[in-house]
């Protein structure tokens, strides 16, 4: 896609040297934003070769809700640097999506915490809510019922302060938004720290799929995915392979069809990507 050269070209051009806590430095750049249009295609890279299983395997690990990687290590491996010698992950998104904690008392007066998509954690039985589930719920009231009001808080946040102030990586891409417009629905993700060669080709693809699942169970036609990232940067060790990918040009989007089953229940069989060609892969190193 060339949104995403053009991002590449950006930082290369006009990024600032930091330094960060991986010890490798980076050119970075400030709060850039772009769009893609999904019913273009799926917006799965073709100027390099993706590893689209393991998108596809990390974002049906953040509807289960999962916080323990002990099921998708045996799929990718992407998350075990970052869990604990238990298995655990501090800030599994999908954890928050699916289980973001609430308090039992000390609420603001009139405030009722207590909704219908607040239950009791099997785990630890503290109250929690499901965004996710929150989020299907209105986009179906919006699309049955034409006195509903087109909502603007369809809003999914995987960032618990708490949490994120100790954890060894808090979220990257921390919190998105849906907005339908017509029977369109569009996603809009905030990011506050994004590595351009390797964690955003992943986030445009699995964040854009999201939106087709959800789009395709609460009845709408695909829109738009639009990203903010607040901190775009590139690892030293990565400009001269981006500068490769800069010497390729993008071909045509591959397309993505979903079996038509309820959100909680699709497996990684139901997806079938068709007609993706792309680049040769190349190597970038993860900075941990």
């Amino acid at each position: 896609m060339q949104q995403y050269l053009d991002l590449v070209q950006y930082v290369l051009e006009n990024g600032v040297k930091k330094t960060n806590r991986t010890g490798v430095s980076t050119l970075s750049s400030f709060a850039y934003f772009y769009k893609v249009d999904i019913s273009n295609g799926f917006p799965l890279l073709t100027t390099k070769k993706m590893y689209y299983k393991s998108m596809l395997h990390e974002l049906l690990w953040y509807l289960s809700g999962e916080e323990h990687i002990k099921n998708l290590c045996q799929k990718t491996k992407i998350w075990d640097a970052w869990a604990n010698n238990e298995g655990l992950l501090e800030t599994a998104y999908g954890r928050f999506w699916r289980r973001f904690p609430v308090p039992e008392t000390g609420h603001l007066p009139g405030e009722n915490w207590k909704t219908k998509w607040t239950k009791a954690d099997p785990a630890t039985g503290t109250l929690v809510f499901d965004q996710i589930q929150f989020v299907i719920d209105t986009l179906k009231e919006i699309k049955i019922n034409a006195e509903t009001p087109n909502l603007r808080r369809m809003v999914v946040s995987a960032w618990h302060p708490g949490n994120a102030a100790e954890s060894k990586l808090p979220p990257c891409h921390y919190s998105f938004c849906f907005n339908v417009s017509g029977n369109k629905l569009n996603c809009h993700l905030t990011q506050r720290s994004g590595d351009i060669a390797l964690g955003i080709p992943f986030n445009l693809a699995c964040y854009s799929l999201l939106t087709m699942i959800l789009a395709q169970e609460c009845g709408y036609e695909v829109g738009e995915f639009a990203h903010t990232i607040i901190d775009a940067h590139i690892y030293e060790n990565h400009v001269e392979g981006l500068k490769e990918q800069l010497k390729r040009v993008p071909g045509p989007l591959p397309t993505m069809t979903i079996a038509n089953k309820p959100i909680f229940e699709l497996t990684f069989e139901d997806f079938e990507l068709k007609d993706y060609e792309a680049a040769p892969k190349i190597k970038f190193g993860v900075a941990v």
